[in-house]
């Protein structure tokens, strides 16, 4: 059938600067006339360029509300400009990971993906769309840069409307547009990921664990997908490839407004998970976000691995997993506001460590350079150099080799680990859904105060604690790799012990700003290890908030989520 694309006039739009996880907003905002369509031309053209005509993307995303609507739209998009190949996720459910994957494996110029990541999905919630690069990453700032900018002047896009597809069914879908050869392939992305999964693991030793060997009793997981994409990779995994029971994986089934959950793997949002650790029947949990990048791992009475120590134990045992065995371990990186601990690590086994901004992209490029094999940031997101993203069903599977291999439960191997390294005891306090105005005056204040040299030695108190100031400035990077400059990152202070207190703030969501404040404090006592983050942290804690002035400011007396 031979189809012809059209011209539609349309207005520079709000399009804001995409971030690391791309464009996200209120799903009604996508839902104007002609906003959704925009941003899609901008992103073609402005990541594309010359590219464009002739070239293969991969599209898919976490199944939240308005996707599958938006990947018609998509599709349409670029059939009319000229796109020849689109590979698109079976019903349009493809995670975040699973992207990636498929951007490597099959070498396309890059991918669209419909995600506001861990945000809440449905009709009053958000939806967010995303452009990854042919190295499989999350575009660089010079691409969003670019993309923002033609939101300001874009005057028309190109759409063949008459264009339809079937995404419910695999396989190829051949039209003629414009006198051009379109293809929609349909792909089952679940298949390609785990193969690759399969490659990278010792899926025989998991399934021992699971399963129970050499006289050791069953691992009794749960795996909770919260009504994300990853529910069909998870029951893949663990039901077809590894024989649990249909029991150990729950919420599996991707839902439009993630079953009325706020599909972010934390000690709050996960809370259900909690609950069901805290019985004590299973001995590993883990949870995952909207799209799969992020996962929260638990040991059995619901004992919690912070993600920065999740980084530094992964980090300290790579080595039994097949992949590293046979690339070598090259180097590790961390987020800045992610703990120290895997710092450890590294100085051990003289490794670099590198400390980027937060953003995914800012790894992707040392990954790219051979200089780096395992990333993590404290926002529940690990990832290694098998693709350039976060992965969070891959983080699952890197413990449980772990634990396959040091014979150990998770709470043997956190306590292994702080007794060998100390312990780097770390807390983060979000404060959700702030006004902005408040929240930019705190950040304003926090500015002036680290522009004051004077407050560099200066001692502050709480309780039986002082803590005397030794740095303090607004994080600035600058990329070994291409020598680009990331400034105002995030405010730091640091003290002489190395604890440190650390404010962002972001506005990723479709309502307010977020207030993110970080304290950590290293503890080599090993009388200390049992105490709560909370109780050891308090004296960090309080001086925070009255450098801030958080609460007098905001009016926000207490944090929404606390990890």
């Amino acid at each position: 059938m031979a189809l012809t694309s059209k011209t539609i006039q349309t207005k520079p739009f709000d399009g804001q600067k995409p971030g690391t996880s791309g464009l996200r907003k209120a799903v009604k905002v996508y839902q104007e006339e002609n906003y959704t369509e925009n941003f899609v031309q901008c992103t073609l053209t402005a990541a594309l360029g010359e590219k464009l005509t002739g070239s293969t993307l991969a599209v898919g995303g976490d199944g939240r509300y308005f996707g599958k609507e938006a990947t018609l739209r998509i599709i349409q998009i670029c059939a009319a400009n000229g796109v020849s190949k689109l590979l698109v996720a079976h019903n349009g459910l493809m995670s975040t990971p699973a992207v990636s994957c498929v951007i490597r494996k099959y070498k396309t110029d890059g991918a669209i993906i419909l995600t506001a990541s861990h945000n809440p999905g449905g009709p009053d919630a958000d939806f967010g769309l995303k452009y990854n690069i042919a190295n499989g990453g999350p575009a660089p700032e010079g691409v969003t840069n670019a993309i923002f900018e033609m939101t300001k002047t874009i005057t028309s896009y190109k759409v063949c409307p008459d264009l339809t597809v079937d995404i419910s069914k695999l396989g190829k879908q051949e039209f003629q547009v414009d006198g051009r050869s379109f293809t929609v392939e349909v792909i089952d992305s679940v298949s390609d990921y785990v193969a690759y999964m399969k490659e990278i693991f010792d899926f025989g030793a998991i399934k021992g664990l699971l399963q129970g060997s050499g006289g050791k009793p069953p691992l009794n997981v749960l795996i909770n997908s919260m009504h994300g994409v990853m529910g069909p990779y998870a029951k893949k995994v663990f039901q077809e490839e590894l024989g649990t029971p249909a029991s150990n994986t729950v919420n599996c089934e991707p839902k439009e407004d993630f079953g009325g959950l706020h599909p972010d793997p934390n000690l709050t949002y996960a809370a259900d998970l909690v609950k069901e650790l805290e019985k004590g029947q299973h001995g590993f949990g883990a949870a995952f976000d909207g799209d799969g990048d992020r996962n929260m791992i638990l040991g059995q009475n619901a004992f919690f691995v912070t993600p920065s120590d999740s980084l530094a134990v992964l980090a300290d045992n790579l080595e039994c997993i097949p992949y590293f065995q046979k690339t070598g371990v090259k180097g590790y990186a961390r987020s800045m506001p992610t703990s120290g601990a895997v710092d450890r690590v590294a100085k051990k086994k003289e490794k670099k460590c590198f400390e980027v901004p937060t953003g995914w992209k800012f790894f992707g490029n040392l990954m790219d350079a051979g200089l780096l094999s395992l990333c993590g940031e404290e926002s529940f997101g690990t990832g290694s150099d098998h693709i350039r993203e976060k992965d969070g069903l891959w983080a699952v599977l890197a413990w449980l080799s772990v634990l396959a291999s040091k014979n150990k439960s998770v709470e043997e191997v956190i306590r292994q680990h702080w007794s060998q390294y100390g312990r780097n005891f770390y807390t983060r306090y979000d404060y959700e859904n702030c006004e902005s105005a408040p929240a930019n005056k705190m950040m304003e204040n926090l500015g002036n105060f680290i522009s004051d040299s004077s407050n560099i030695g200066k001692p502050f108190s709480s309780g039986d604690k002082t803590y005397t100031v030794a740095k303090i400035d607004n994080f600035s990077y600058t990329d070994p790799v291409d020598n680009s400059v990331s400034k105002n990152q995030g405010i730091r202070i640091i003290f002489s012990d190395d604890s440190r207190i650390i404010f962002r703030l972001s506005g990723t969501g479709s309502s307010g700003a977020t207030i993110r404040m970080y304290i950590e404090g290293y503890e080599s006592d090993t009388s200390k290890f049992n105490l709560s983050p909370q109780v050891v942290l308090k004296p960090l804690i309080d001086i925070a908030l009255n450098i801030s002035q958080l609460r007098e400011i905001t009016g926000r007396q207490e944090p929404t989520v606390i990890t």
